[in-house]
């Protein structure tokens, strides 16, 4: 039998490929993730406009934050700086984060190349240890804490006045406990994902555990150590309960913890405190746009193979 003798009932057919397949409209999606951004814009649109009005326009009538008349100026700004002596503030909060993010990364690193390229008895154990100490609140441990920085010695050259309290050395040092487990959880997942063929050839090489190290694994984990060195500077900046705590003199605070400097006994003047919260908030933003290409590198390694 031809094939043009076949009946139409069995003849072959192909699906149309030029049907228009149907587009899910997520309009639920959409107004969630809209309503979401609109919450958390909406305080610092609200900042920005209480820094710009005169404190004179918003305390003596309440509907003043409402009215859309009245001045608009950059004063709030000026005197937050020079009343609050940001400059030097600014200064101190650097001197704690840089060698406290250096420090943190530097330990973390060591401790997750040891705990992801080598097998001995409590290897899960003691990566379970650091990533536990995440767990625990910091607002535990403040009484002994406090009482041990008032007694822990220290040599005069990092302190002032031979303890911890009160000095710079103790605020680096209790980032570096509290931020270490994350970093040291990251990067052994990290380094998990890196060939053990590449130990094997610098074993072969000649190349001492130490050479491995620094030479063969951490150069790889730039991308992941650039990601963990902007969220750490954001969360060590933004600080504002350590430098409280642990911080007796007014010169060596922190620089978000000498916002409170803004307020006083018996009157705040929340414009003024609302453009300097503004100031503080400008350097990390600055960061990570400086660094938005190596964090947005490092979260995303190993998301996808091949």
């Amino acid at each position: 039998m031809s094939a043009s003798a076949m009946s139409p009932a069995v003849r072959p057919t192909t699906p149309n490929a030029a049907t228009p397949k149907k587009v899910k409209h997520h309009y639920g999606t959409h107004a969630f993730l809209i309503a979401i951004c609109a919450i958390w814009v909406l305080p610092v649109v609200w900042a920005v406009y209480t820094a710009l009005r005169p404190f004179g326009d918003t305390a003596n009538n309440p509907r003043g934050y409402f009215s859309v008349g009245g001045a608009y100026n950059l004063d709030n700004f000026f005197k937050a700086w020079q009343d609050a002596e940001l400059l030097q503030h600014f200064v101190n909060t650097l001197i704690v984060a840089i060698p406290a993010i250096i420090l943190i990364l530097f330990f973390a690193s060591m401790i997750a190349f040891a705990v992801s390229r080598y097998s001995f008895r409590f290897n899960i154990a003691l990566l379970m240890l650091f990533t536990a100490g995440n767990l625990l609140p910091q607002q535990v441990v403040i009484t002994p804490l406090f009482r041990m920085y008032l007694a822990l010695p220290m040599v005069k050259p990092l302190s002032d006045n031979g303890i911890w309290y009160d000095q710079f050395f103790g605020l680096i040092m209790i980032h570096l406990a509290f931020q270490l487990g994350f970093c040291t959880f990251v990067l052994s997942n990290y380094f998990k994902q890196v060939p053990r063929e590449i130990n094997e050839a610098a074993v072969v090489d000649g190349a001492s555990v130490w050479r491995t190290y620094w030479s063969v694994l951490l150069p790889l984990a730039r991308p992941a150590l650039a990601a963990l060195a902007t969220l750490e500077f954001t969360w060590i900046y933004n600080d504002f309960f350590w430098g409280i705590l642990l911080m007796r003199t007014g010169d060596k605070l922190p620089v978000t913890s000498a916002l409170n400097n803004l307020s006083g006994q018996f009157f705040t003047d929340y414009n003024l405190l609302a453009a300097g919260s503004i100031i503080v908030a400008l350097p990390t933003l600055i960061v990570y746009l400086a660094l938005q290409k190596q964090f947005v590198a490092g979260l995303t390694l190993g998301s996808t193979k091949g």
